[in-house]
């Protein structure tokens, strides 16, 4: 049995999901919510349309602003849901390309399983998003997928 559960969250419905399960499914782990910030796709993190995709490189105070508010509001709903079961939640955050630093996260963590939604938006075209498969093809931990 799992005794570190990564779930990686993003707001989404799907990643919402994966939280509780996780939650459900590994009642005796601690487990830790990691949002990432996606550099190139600074509007996947926070309520603004920012005009730029170089934006977050320059590090401008109000993509700061808007980030860390979007940050704090999805770790106070993920908090929410962990008192739902009773439970607390470890939370930490980054900035960068997701796959690559879940995985990367799993790897120098001491992670057992890595718990995540099948998408962070919705596709009807695919299965799984680019996100999941990633993880799911180069964690070096058992990866359960929920949609």
């Amino acid at each position: 049995m799992a005794t570190t559960v990564l779930v990686p969250v993003d707001g989404s419905p799907l990643s919402s999901q994966a939280l509780r399960h996780a939650l459900r499914e590994f009642p005796d782990a601690e487990i830790t919510a990691y949002h990432v910030v996606d550099l190139f796709d600074p509007g996947s993190a926070t309520d603004n349309d920012l005009e730029s995709s170089y934006e977050p490189m320059f590090g401008t105070e109000e993509w700061s602003a808007s980030v860390d508010e979007a940050r704090d509001r999805l770790f106070a709903d993920v908090s929410e849901t962990a008192a739902d079961y009773d439970r607390s939640i470890t939370t930490d955050w980054d900035i960068g390309d997701p796959a690559r630093l879940i995985v990367e996260y799993a790897t120098e963590e001491a992670v057992d399983h890595v718990v995540l939604g099948t998408h962070g938006r919705i596709d009807e075209d695919r299965s799984f998003g680019a996100v999941a498969e990633t993880v799911a093809r180069r964690a070096p931990v058992p990866v359960t997928i929920v949609r």
